[in-house]
């Protein structure tokens, strides 16, 4: 896992995910949202899950998921401005 995460940004643990009781996955990345599997996708993804050895893998497989969803170009709520 050294070549893959060389920052050891996996670490840090910013993806959990939700099942509902329909089984619909929601994928977040630092509490917001990122994706959403609903039929075979999330019944895959669900299979994965229970074959994963530790948290670190977890995390990587939501990354490889979720793809490029992060560009840079993300803008942040700045409160003060009006």
């Amino acid at each position: 896992m050294g070549q893959i995460d060389k920052r050891n940004r996996l670490d840090e643990e910013s993806f959990s995910y939700r099942v509902t009781k329909n089984n619909t996955v929601f994928i977040d990345w630092q509490n917001k949202q990122v994706k959403i599997l609903k039929g075979k996708e999330a019944k895959k993804f669900l299979n994965k899950i229970n074959r994963v050895r530790d948290e670190k893998e977890l995390q990587l497989l939501m990354a490889k998921i979720t793809g490029n969803f992060k560009r840079g170009n993300e803008r942040t709520v700045n409160k003060n401005k009006r």
